[in-house]
């Protein structure tokens, strides 16, 4: 039988997502984790897909694996994350059928950004992410892997203020490697008037017009869903769920107490 998860992770724990030789990665936990169960013997033999891989910092909560296993009794989310580091958990399963591929039947991508929205215009940023919407070619907003082709498709751009952070959700059919963190910064250029409209246009034509910008900091994003066209009935297992969430709120306070320690030590009060 064939078995897709989905699993979510703080990226800022991790060496990214796919699997790397002498760092711990997303991956690397969870074949582990597979493997002392029994789950599967390898990667390879499991015919191990995963729907997309994240860069390092990059967080998830709905990163989609499938592979094929015999032990499907075992192949669930509170077992399979007895084995996993706290800062990874799956928190569903599903029985999918033998030919389905993580990465290739995704038919699109959600990824939000939150980052601090004190000093942006967010009137000026929606306004240039309309011209990011269908497709361009996007080599100036992205990193270059040995990618054939750097055209991508955006289906939807949000972006929305929630206290005093920004909120941008990105939708798209697949993403080019540091895409949407890259496509983060050119609107926050924009949104702070160091840009223009007419220059992201001009970024989006690379045939003609060339130039390099850093992507956003990585602990903003997260991939918060994948979709498929075909219908995945999805067990959410409320206990992993629960205990994810116990498990989270240690590291909300942690996070709390630290910002206030910093504001203490750059007062000089």
């Amino acid at each position: 039988m064939r078995v897709a998860l989905k699993l979510a992770y703080i990226g800022t724990e991790f060496h990214g997502s796919q699997i790397q030789p002498n760092v711990e990665t997303v991956e690397g936990e969870l074949f582990k984790a597979l493997r002392n169960l029994g789950i599967i013997e390898s990667p390879k033999s499991a015919n191990y897909t995963c729907a997309g891989r994240t860069d390092a910092g990059v967080h998830a909560l709905g990163q989609v694996v499938a592979f094929d296993t015999d032990k499907l009794n075992l192949a669930i989310p509170r077992v399979i994350n007895s084995e996993l580091p706290s800062g990874i958990w799956v928190w569903a399963h599903a029985e999918v059928p033998r030919s389905f591929d993580a990465r290739r039947d995704a038919v699109s991508r959600h990824y939000r950004y939150v980052m601090s929205g004190k000093e942006y215009d967010i009137s000026r940023i929606r306004e240039a992410s309309k011209l990011l919407l269908g497709t361009h070619d996007f080599e100036n907003l992205s990193r270059t892997n040995g990618e054939k082709s750097t055209v991508r498709t955006i289906e939807r751009i949000d972006a929305r203020v929630d206290g005093e952070l920004i909120k941008i959700d990105v939708v798209g059919n697949s993403f080019l490697w540091n895409m949407v963190r890259k496509i983060v910064t050119a609107l926050s250029m924009i949104g702070k008037e160091v840009r223009d409209n007419d220059w992201l246009l001009q970024m989006l034509n690379p045939e003609i017009y060339e130039e390099g910008i850093e992507p956003a900091p990585a602990y903003g994003l997260t991939l918060l869903k994948v979709n498929y066209n075909e219908k995945i009935d999805w067990i959410d297992d409320n206990y992993s769920i629960r205990r994810a969430g116990d498990q989270n709120q240690k590291r909300i306070l942690r996070h709390r107490v630290m910002a206030e320690v910093l504001e203490e030590l750059i007062s000089h009060e």
